[in-house]
């Protein structure tokens, strides 16, 4: 059996040649490649101690996925704009951190649609070689583009406005269930189109011509490395169980999926220091 010994962070992911993802889980040091390990029996064992994301303090709970309760509190990361990036407060002068501000949210972004089991909207800074990991975090199984907006605020205006109209979040359970029928994301940005363009061209009168700028972007299409989806859905996290342990049947999103029906997220338990076994 093989072993790794560390605390856990969000699984590393690209997309391979047959445009399939490929999974690394960072443990400590060792960066884990998952995909070679799916069909085999492997075990993650809490080792009682978590540590914080960013400053590496001991914390009894973890906070923001992974954070302690001092970093929780003071960084910008963590600030709730950066869940509802419409509620930006840059611009009034009390972001928490300034310069992490002007580097990571005072830049272009994207708004997308996405199949995650049903179509939803989204956001996302980067797009690489037509991929953002932001899509393969949730799950999609398919995505493309639709607007470049020029900062975070103006991608949370934007996707609140179409949000109206369509989820903005993903049903991880349904995303978890196995294979969903695909969409037409042209014709379906086709549809919506003029349902929302009203309000767009609000947000371009008050915030410039060019704060909102459609693409005419192609779909892309993200398969995932599963054996066998679950059918009833049992989450498994390390507060209950100190041990997950169990055939690895595949992974989709953040998730690992064992035998059994169990899933198990690995962003959850960022922080948390674990020795993961495996065949």
């Amino acid at each position: 059996m093989a072993e790794c010994v560390g605390n856990l962070s969000k699984m590393q992911v690209n997309t391979n040649a047959g445009g399939e993802v490929d999974y690394c889980l960072p443990i400590g040091e060792t960066l884990l490649n998952m995909n070679k390990i799916i069909g085999k029996t492997i075990s993650i064992a809490f080792l009682k101690e978590i540590n914080c994301v960013y400053c590496g303090r001991k914390t009894k709970k973890s906070f923001s996925q992974g954070y302690c309760f001092v970093c929780m509190r003071s960084l910008a990361q963590c600030d709730t704009c950066i869940i509802k990036p419409e509620k930006c407060h840059y611009e009034e002068g009390t972001c928490r951190e300034p310069q992490w501000g002007e580097v990571n949210c005072l830049q272009d972004h994207f708004v997308y649609l996405a199949n995650t089991g049903a179509l939803k909207v989204g956001i996302t800074r980067h797009v690489s070689d037509q991929i953002s990991s932001r899509w393969i975090d949730q799950g999609a199984t398919q995505a493309m583009p639709i607007y470049r907006v020029k900062n975070r605020k103006m991608s949370g205006l934007v996707e609140t406005s179409i949000a109206k109209h369509i989820a903005d979040k993903t049903n991880w359970r349904t995303m978890l269930k196995g294979a969903y029928p695909s969409l037409d994301l042209k014709q379906a940005w086709s549809d919506l189109k003029p349902v929302v363009e009203l309000e767009i061209d609000g947000l371009r009168e008050t915030y410039g011509s060019t704060s909102v700028v459609e693409l005419d972007s192609q779909p892309v299409d993200i398969a995932y490395p599963v054996i066998q989806y679950p059918t009833k859905i049992k989450s498994m996290n390390l507060d209950k169980f100190d041990v997950v342990t169990g055939t690895l049947l595949g992974i989709k999103g953040q998730y690992l999926m064992f035998d059994d029906d169990r899933v198990f997220n690995v962003r959850n338990a960022s922080g948390y220091k674990v020795q993961l076994t495996h065949a």
